[in-house]
């Protein structure tokens, strides 16, 4: 039975080895007659990236009929590849023992309820204390997964649901789930503005062609389309119910900014609001509310193992819930 509602402050009883080897065998496709090999096995692959794959050809990992190759060589289609796939844990990755919100886990995987604030990999200005750092703790397999076997990712200031695999074949089918757009995210999102109802921003998202730290909607962008339904109105502010179809980076930052709604508290995307009106426990909570009103608050999808459909939500943080309580009190419009 899988365990829910849970919180973990140790890790499993279960050392993870330095090393662990995960046998794949498969039928090249007929498709991919005339592509190179890494290319090939990168598409049959997409848990491992094309690097890995490269290193694993050379060293003899890969077998193609029984046979070595490069990684330029070209395929025909039809052949059976081989592979062992060696991994290591990365000792940059340090284990930590920190406070983690489990909502569910079963051998398979674990939806984590990330607080807002907590970074969840490690970079620059965050080497350590992120939630990659828990989860190895939590589970030392992990290690041996691309980026610890999590699914997707939360900005920093963004709290909620993440799913995280605990195998390699739990991330492969749980990657491809959301590839296929067959794992359901549905967000809290406030904004300021008034929006009359629900709908849908399908508008492209890439990089800021000036401020590199930033994404913009421009016709360079990748498609991103945004779905919203609106929960309840306030004068000046409207909560809504967010799902995405596509995950790009600040997409809901973004897509609500550029309609010009952005959502309360975003310090790089919006503006601070104050409604003239607003009395003062209500202008005192607005200033005091320095990140994006964002939850991730739902995830709904096909378990990778039984089939089962695994349903998880998370109630809004403690800052959150306190606004709009203030808002509720005195805000409200229907």
């Amino acid at each position: 039975m899988p365990e829910t509602g849970a919180k973990f402050t140790r890790a499993l009883p279960y050392t993870s080895p330095m090393s662990a080897s995960h046998e794949h065998e498969g039928t090249i496709p007929v498709n991919e007659a005339g592509n190179r090999l890494d290319q090939t096995l990168a598409r049959m692959f997409p848990q491992y990236s094309r690097a890995r794959l490269q290193n694993w050809i050379r060293d003899g990992s890969v077998r193609v009929d029984g046979e070595a190759m490069r990684p330029r060589d070209a395929v025909y289609g039809g052949e059976t590849v081989h592979l062992r796939a060696a991994t290591e844990e990365v000792p940059s990755l340090a284990a930590e023992a920190i406070d983690l919100d489990i909502a569910w886990a079963d051998d398979h995987l674990l939806v984590v309820n990330k607080p807002p604030g907590l970074v969840v990999h490690p970079g620059a200005g965050n080497p350590s204390g992120t939630l990659v750092n828990g989860l190895i703790h939590f589970d030392g397999r992990l290690a041996a997964l691309p980026r610890a076997g999590l699914i997707h990712r939360l900005d920093k200031d963004t709290g909620g649901l993440l799913v995280v695999a605990r195998t390699v074949e739990a991330f492969k089918q749980l990657t491809d789930a959301m590839s296929a757009r067959q794992i359901t995210r549905e967000y809290a999102a406030l904004c300021v503005g008034a929006l009359t109802g629900g709908g849908t921003i399908d508008e492209p998202i890439g990089r800021h062609p000036v401020d590199r730290k930033k994404m913009a909607v421009h016709d360079r962008g990748r498609p991103a389309r945004t779905h919203y339904r609106v929960e309840r109105r306030y004068r000046g502010y409207t909560l809504v119910a967010v799902t995405l179809e596509t995950g790009r980076t600040h997409q809901i930052r973004v897509h609500f900014a550029h309609r010009r709604w952005p959502l309360v508290g975003d310090r790089v995307y919006g503006r601070r609001a104050v409604p003239r009106d607003a009395s003062e426990r209500l202008r005192e909570a607005l200033q005091a509310f320095e990140r994006q009103a964002l939850h991730a608050r739902r995830l709904a999808f096909d378990h990778p193992v039984t089939g089962d459909r695994v349903e998880v939500t998370s109630e809004l943080p403690e800052d959150f819930a306190r606004l709009l309580a203030i808002l509720d009190d005195e805000q409200a419009v229907d």
